[in-house]
């Protein structure tokens, strides 16, 4: 069986290489030392790389909260970090190797969840723990107990949905949370309605091969990014849609390539949508994102680039028009939807994941790939 792999493979041997295929060929050491054009290059995007700790490969998940200060980040390493300005300087909070730092999701500032990718797939992880928690911050992570969870699963992507309810006469925050995973199968979903109290485990194996990424609109309405089998060369394009709170789920989008899944969704909107069409078929150059308009019910493709070897990953947009995607080697832009798309070096390779929050009267955009990057928006 085909793996997706961990660390993207080298790209000096991909033929018809653009100069954004081949800054990622160079490596991290030539990448630190590139001279003053990609610094020039930065400036005028906007994208500024923070200062963080060096890793190897692709890094998966950031979680930041609205305000843009305070936030996390982990990788595959087992190690978290957290910035309480904005990304000028990290702390380390939790250095736990054999755990795969998969994704993150924090409530608030004491209150977070840790995806786990799990046992069986990518070499050196060793932890079986799925779903972890912590109350401090990041400081300390206990285990989430949850029943019916396979013992060879593991965690993608975290969706922190807040929920305004009233308590005995006072008003709380108890938002709604799914946990789904994982890349090479099983598929499952955790759901939790009570701020992650407690837990209901959604089998979804005969519908999925594997999950990659969760969103719900609200409690009831919500998405899964998938593949139709648990081996990429046999795998098709596949979005779930529920609307009973993942009672039930209908086939919302289906590829008709194999070799292909979707990877992450951003909704900038409750109806406008993108999600990444990641493609392991080096044969077909075409890349695609898609995008739906009513919420996720339908979706149509658009094409991103020609390029042969590039790999899409994360996606995200601040409005219904403007938005960035990763790939192996570089970024995209675009400013139209879709329509047109403009290569950004200075998002870094290997963007996974874009996070979006509200600072300061604009946006705060981080993208977390080989680098951390942020753009701050007015």
């Amino acid at each position: 069986m085909t793996r997706f792999p961990d660390q993207f493979a080298p790209l000096a041997a991909q033929p018809s290489m653009t100069s954004c295929t081949r800054r990622s060929a160079l490596g991290l050491a030539a990448l630190l030392a590139l001279p003053a054009r990609l610094s020039a290059e930065s400036a005028a995007s906007g994208w500024k790389t923070l200062a963080t700790e060096v890793y190897k490969g692709k890094q998966d998940d950031l979680s930041a909260l609205p305000g843009g200060e305070l936030a996390w980040y982990g990788n595959g390493a087992g190690k978290l970090f957290a910035t309480r300005d904005g990304g000028e300087s990290w702390e380390k909070l939790w250095d736990r190797p054999g755990t795969f730092i998969r994704a993150l999701g924090f409530v608030d500032a004491e209150n977070g969840f840790l995806g786990n990718v799990g046992t069986g797939y990518y070499p050196g992880v060793t932890d079986q723990n799925p779903l972890y928690r912590t109350r401090d911050g990041g400081i300390s992570w206990t285990p989430v107990p949850v029943s019916g969870f396979p013992a060879n699963g593991g965690i993608c992507a975290i969706h922190i949905l807040p929920q305004r309810r009233i308590f005995q006469g006072e008003t709380r925050n108890v938002p709604v949370i799914h946990a789904a995973g994982r890349v090479g199968g099983p598929a499952f979903v955790l759901r939790s309605e009570d701020g992650g109290e407690s837990w209901r485990t959604i089998d979804l194996s005969a519908q999925a091969g594997m999950i990659l990424d969760v969103h719900f609109h609200d409690a009831q309405h919500g998405l899964i990014a998938a593949s139709t089998s648990a081996e990429v060369e046999k795998g098709q394009a596949l979005i779930l849609r529920t609307r009973d709170g993942g009672n039930s789920w209908q086939t919302a989008y289906r590829g008709t390539r194999a070799f292909e899944n979707i990877w992450k969704m951003s909704f900038p909107t409750p109806l406008v949508g993108y999600a990444t069409v990641q493609s392991y078929d080096e044969s077909n150059p075409v890349r695609l994102v898609i995008k739906t308009t009513d919420g996720g019910a339908s979706w149509q493709e658009i094409a991103l680039t020609q390029v042969p070897g590039t790999r899409t990953f994360g996606i995200g947009f601040a409005d219904a028009e403007h938005g960035w995607v990763g790939t192996r080697a570089c970024g995209f832009e675009t400013r139209d939807g879709g329509q047109s798309w403009t290569r950004v070096d200075a998002m870094g390779p290997a963007v996974n994941k874009i996070r979006i929050v509200e600072h300061g009267g604009g946006k705060r955009v981080f993208a977390i790939g080989q680098q951390v990057s942020r753009l701050d928006l007015t």
